[in-house]
């Protein structure tokens, strides 16, 4: 993590504005942040260090980095401590793209962790979803991407197993499941639904955020010529993700 230069302690930079004492909290952390004192990925101090340098109480303090943490200025990553976030990354709202490129984009590093990948047998639902026969065979990978060491994205995701029959064979950390579809099973027709969720207990150890943080979720479903490809969930930290949309009449 980042090392900010030598500053004066907190409390000197609290100045004595009226404002209630968990606004003025967050000023101070604000000021640090735009200065440059607290740079992207910083450790913010604990709350029992923000408690005994500015010698206000643990809930002023802890109101202070929750609402932080909503505005998207702050990351709170379980059993790990608070950060300065990165500004919000962005994805397009009405297009398919593959995460590693959008954060190559902004300059950043992209690495995931396989959770798990298998072969399944469609149950009513998913085969529904994926326009095919009950009890047919599917693949399933769930895998979580990370922009430089910070989880971004959990991928949950079912792939029809005639389109892609060498799915469970390939390395995703080298290759993400969007860049090998696209080259065995080209995109033609895509679906998007979008959701505000709060993530289960287990995604929110996946992404490691709080389990009161809202989430969001991109239900997709993709077709290559008549062929229905894939079905996934995409679940983003709403602290650490955005969508963007353009249109014309």
């Amino acid at each position: 993590m980042s090392t900010p230069p030598v500053v004066p302690p907190l409390a000197a930079h609290m100045g004595d504005s009226p404002a209630p004492l968990y606004a003025r909290v967050k000023q101070m952390i604000t000021q640090q942040i735009e200065s440059g004192n607290w740079p992207p990925h910083y450790r913010v101090p604990s709350e029992s260090e923000l408690v005994s340098q500015l010698g206000f109480s643990r809930m002023t303090i802890n109101r202070a980095l929750r609402e932080m943490t909503a505005d998207g200025l702050l990351v709170r990553m379980q059993g790990v401590g608070t950060f300065v976030a990165e500004p919000k990354t962005q994805s397009a709202l009405f297009e398919v793209n593959n995460i590693a490129d959008e954060i190559a984009a902004r300059g950043h590093k992209h690495t995931c962790k396989v959770i798990s990948l298998a072969e399944e047998l469609a149950g009513s639902e998913r085969a529904a979803v994926l326009d095919m026969r009950e009890g047919q065979k599917v693949f399933h990978s769930l895998i979580v991407h990370y922009e430089n060491g910070i989880p971004v994205q959990i991928e949950d995701r079912f792939v029809n197993a005639l389109v892609a029959p060498d799915y469970l064979k390939q390395d995703f950390t080298r290759q993400t499941p969007y860049a090998y579809l696209s080259q065995v099973a080209p995109l033609t027709e895509g679906e998007h639904v979008v959701e505000a969720i709060l993530a289960d207990p287990k995604e929110c150890k996946l992404l490691q955020i709080e389990a009161s943080e809202p989430c969001l979720l991109i239900r997709r479903r993709t077709w290559s010529g008549r062929q229905p490809v894939t079905a996934a969930r995409l679940i983003h930290p709403g602290s650490r993700h955005r969508l963007e949309g353009r249109f014309s009449k």
